[in-house]
């Protein structure tokens, strides 16, 4: 995850027990095996240099690299303790040199990089976190480092355009939330998790899709398209010309 985001939650027990998103929010897994999947068929037989933003614990990087073994995938996030997690269940890709986990700020290290020097960008469930104005600089690096030809590949939350639909989809999530947590004892992370949505939902991160898709082809992509929604919950993609 980025350093502009409530990095307090990522790095208490959220980040410890990250793997509980799958329980509260079955399509955050979901939509990383369709990342995954969408990577896996991109330019088939063409070895690929794979940058994924906010890897987390690895739950996204895994699919990634099972995918397809001609590819390097470097994989940041910003929460030592996931990136933890990540270099141990994923120690043989790493051993393998077919990933390495770097502990970075997103639009920092993209800034960092040279011009077209990155065949695909693969994110899930972290450039939601981003606040607004550091997400739209966040897709014009994004655009500057992709090799003419590459893909930006994004499972993410984005919100209903419909206000009064999304409300009541997040006042449904919520709900859920207490269910499956409460049920197992869990309100440490029930309390993290809703403080964590109030950020989500805030003017300043929310994301909502018609306003994405523009600015990315503001930030000069094409073929911006959105290729699975479920809710809030969606797969789009955008290739650089």
């Amino acid at each position: 995850m980025s350093q502009r985001i409530d990095e307090n939650l990522f790095t208490g027990p959220i980040g410890a027990e990250y793997r509980m998103l799958e329980l509260i929010c079955p399509n955050a897994a979901l939509l990383a095996r369709r990342v995954a999947e969408r990577v896996a068929h991109w330019r088939e037989g063409v070895a690929l240099e794979v940058l994924e933003i906010g890897c987390g614990t690895g739950v996204s990087t895994l699919p990634l690299l099972a995918g397809r073994d001609d590819l390097h995938v470097t994989a940041i996030d910003s929460a030592a303790k996931m990136l933890d997690q990540a270099r141990s269940h994923l120690a043989d890709f790493v051993a393998a040199g077919r990933a390495q986990f770097v502990e970075a700020d997103a639009l920092a290290y993209l800034r960092g990089l040279p011009a077209a020097s990155v065949d695909v960008v693969s994110s899930n469930y972290a450039v939601h976190n981003f606040l607004d104005d550091y997400r739209r600089e966040f897709l014009a690096e994004i655009f500057r480092v992709l090799k003419p030809g590459g893909i930006f590949v994004n499972g993410d939350r984005y919100a209903m355009d419909d206000r009064a639909a999304h409300l009541s989809a997040t006042q449904a999530e919520v709900r859920s939330w207490f269910a499956k947590l409460g049920t197992i004892g869990r309100y440490d992370l029930l309390e993290d998790w809703v403080a964590h949505l109030f950020s989500d939902e805030s003017p300043e991160h929310v994301m909502y899709l018609a306003p994405a898709l523009e600015r990315m082809t503001a930030a000069g992509f094409a073929d911006v398209r959105v290729e699975y929604r479920e809710g809030v919950d969606t797969l789009l993609t955008a290739v650089k010309p």
